[in-house]
C-alpha cells in the first residue's frame, strides 16, 4: 500500500540542465493538493497544539475532556505525518528522492488512533444519556484513561504487524498475512464506524424523540459536530484505504491522485476538530462571545443545559448573574 501512485514515476523534464517542469496533468495535480496538505496541516497542527496545550497544563480533566485530548493527539499526529511526506511529495516532482512506505503505517496507526477516540467518546456519550444512574453511580473512574491507552495501543500494534507483514519493515511474515492482517484492519474500521453512526444515531434519538428528552448541551453539539465533519471529510481515507487493497489495479480504476484527495480531506477533518471545539464555546444566544480560549474549551465540553448553568453561576457578591 504506497501512498504515492505506484503505477508509475513522475515524469521530469529538465530545462538548460537545471529547471524542471511538470509534464502531466496528473503532477500538477499532485503540487496542488500536497501543497494545499500542508498549508492546511500547518494550521491544523497549530490548532491541535492549542487544544493539547490548554487541556494538558491549564484545565482539570473529565471524562470527555480525556477523550478529546487523545483525539487532539491523534489529529496532530496524522497532520505532522501528511505535512512530512507532502514535503517529500513536492521535493520529489523536482528532484528523483526515494519515498519510504513507513509512511503508510505511521498515516495508518495516526487514522485509526483518531477513529478510535471519537467513536469511544460518543459511545460513552451516548451511554450516559441512556443509563444516567449507571453512569453516574457505577462507572469506574478511569474508565477514559484507561480505554484511551488501549485503543492508542491496539492501533498502534495493528500498523506495525501490517508493515511487517506486508514487508515494509524488514523481511515480512509468511506468504498470507498481509492480506490476513488487512482483513483484519479492515474489520476492525467496519466495526469502529458501526459503533460510531450506531452510538450517535441513538444519542439523536434520546434527545430529539420519544417522551424523555434529554435536554440539548454544549457538549452534545460538539460530538454531534465533530462527527458529522468525519462523516463528510475524514471517512475518504478510510474508504480510499479499503479499495486501495481490496481493487486490482485500483490506480487505474480511478483518477490519478486519489490518495492525495483523501488526505487532503482527512486533514480538513483534523483541523476543523479544534474549530469546532472553540466554535461551540464561543457562540451565546446566536452571537460570539470575547473570552480567553481555554474558555471557550472548557464551555465546548459542558454538559448540563444553559439555564441550570445561568442559575449556579449567580453572583451574591454582585447580584448580577455571571455566565460560564
Amino acid at each position: 500500500m504506497s501512498p504515492t501512485d505506484p503505477t508509475g514515476r513522475t515524469d521530469i523534464t529538465t530545462v538548460n540542465g537545471s529547471d524542471y517542469i511538470l509534464t502531466t496533468s496528473c503532477d500538477a495535480t499532485k503540487f496542488t493538493l500536497n501543497f494545499l496538505i500542508v498549508i492546511i496541516g500547518l494550521i491544523g497542527l497549530a490548532e491541535n497544539v492549542t487544544v493539547l496545550w490548554l487541556l494538558g497544563f491549564h484545565m482539570s480533566r473529565n471524562a470527555f475532556s480525556v477523550y478529546i485530548f487523545n483525539l487532539a493527539g491523534a489529529d496532530f499526529l496524522f497532520l505532522f505525518f501528511n505535512v512530512v511526506h507532502s514535503i517529500h511529495v513536492i521535493i520529489s516532482i523536482f528532484r528523483s528522492i526515494f519515498i519510504s512506505q513507513i509512511f503508510n503505517v505511521l498515516f495508518n496507526f495516526a487514522y485509526l488512533a483518531g477513529l478510535s477516540m471519537l467513536s469511544a467518546m460518543s459511545t460513552e456519550r451516548c451511554l450516559s444519556a441512556l443509563w444516567p444512574i449507571w453512569y453516574r453511580c457505577r462507572r469506574p473512574r478511569h474508565t477514559s484513561a484507561v480505554m484511551c491507552a488501549l485503543l492508542w495501543a491496539l492501533s498502534l500494534l495493528l500498523s506495525i504487524l501490517q508493515g511487517e507483514a506486508c514487508s515494509i519493515f524488514f523481511n515480512g511474515f509468511a506468504h498470507g498475512w498481509c492480506e490476513k492482517l488487512d482483513s483484519i484492519i479492515f474489520a476492525w474500521l467496519i466495526v469502529l464506524f458501526m459503533v460510531l453512526a450506531g452510538s450517535s444515531l441513538a444519542l439523536l434519538l434520546r434527545v430529539f424523540c420519544g417522551s424523555h428528552r434529554i435536554p440539548v448541551t454544549r457538549l452534545f453539539v460538539t460530538i454531534a459536530l465533530t462527527v458529522l465533519i468525519f462523516l463528510l471529510f475524514g471517512l475518504s481515507y478510510g474508504i480510499n484505504w479499503f479499495l486501495l487493497d481490496w481493487i486490482e489495479n485500483f490506480y487505474r480504476v480511478f483518477p490519478c491522485n486519489v490518495y492525495e484527495m483523501s488526505a487532503f480531506l482527512s486533514c480538513v477533518n483534523s483541523c476543523a476538530n479544534p474549530i469546532i471545539y472553540f466554535l461551540v464555546g464561543s457562540i451565546r444566544h446566536r452571537r460570539f462571545q470575547c473570552q480567553t480560549l481555554r474558555l471557550f474549551l472548557q464551555k465546548a465540553m459542558q454538559d448540563t443545559p444553559e439555564e441550570e448553568v445561568r442559575e449556579q453561576c449567580y453572583s451574591g457578591k454582585s447580584g448580577e448573574l455571571e455566565t460560564v
